[in-house]
């Protein structure tokens, strides 16, 4: 049996592999500068139904999910939450593109759905990173351009396809989520209400 020091390496170890796969998908990088990586970054493990950031506050963190499930939202003019983004494993959350480049405080809100385990980075680790291993800017650039690309693929699914075509799509992309979430978080998502979804979910299962 392991004792406790070599299980916590054993398991720093996997959750660095895990991060490495995932950035390198982008990038090759060398030993010595995903070792200065993993000297930055800081583990979290945060507990379910935990709001890691409001409306209202500066983000101060860029979380890579080792496990998990997290989901981003605003609360609309009426008063309703709407889901932007479902983040799970090897995915990246955070506010990047309004609270952290803007140095604005954050119009979202950030909560776990499930128990969770991250890899993050601070605005000031990240900004070492790059002073330290300029290609990583290379890679976090690449990420910052597929989560756009994602993003306008949304907004255009939202537009043009009907509530069948988004969430079977939906589904395809995250296969696993719906059985992760509550069905009225994957409604917001969609841009559907929770009874419309379960209407379109009753006529697939009988196909």
């Amino acid at each position: 049996m392991r004792d406790s020091a070599d299980f916590c390496y054993f398991t720093k170890k996997n959750m660095f592999e895990q991060i490495d796969a995932a950035i390198s998908r982008y990038v090759t990088f060398s030993k010595e500068e995903l070792d200065t990586m993993h000297s930055l970054l800081e583990y979290r493990k945060v507990p379910r139904k935990t709001i890691m950031l409001r409306e209202g506050e500066k983000c101060n963190f860029e979380a890579f999910v080792v496990s998990g499930c997290i989901r981003k939202y605003f609360i609309d003019a009426n008063g309703f939450e709407v889901i932007l983004q479902f983040a799970i494993e090897d995915a990246w959350v955070s506010d990047t593109s309004f609270s952290i480049y803007e140095d604005k405080p954050s119009q979202l809100y950030i909560e776990t759905l499930e128990d969770c385990e991250f890899l993050v980075f601070t605005p000031e680790t990240k900004e070492m990173l790059f002073a330290k291993a300029p290609k990583f800017e290379r890679a976090f650039r690449i990420l910052m351009m597929r989560s756009l690309a994602v993003t306008q693929a949304r907004l255009f699914n939202t537009i043009a396809k009907t509530a069948t075509e988004k969430y079977l799509e939906f589904v395809a992309q995250y296969p696993t989520i719906p059985q992760r979430v509550a069905q009225h978080y994957i409604a917001s998502y969609l841009g559907i209400s929770a009874e419309f979804l379960s209407k379109v979910r009753t006529r697939l299962a009988k196909k």
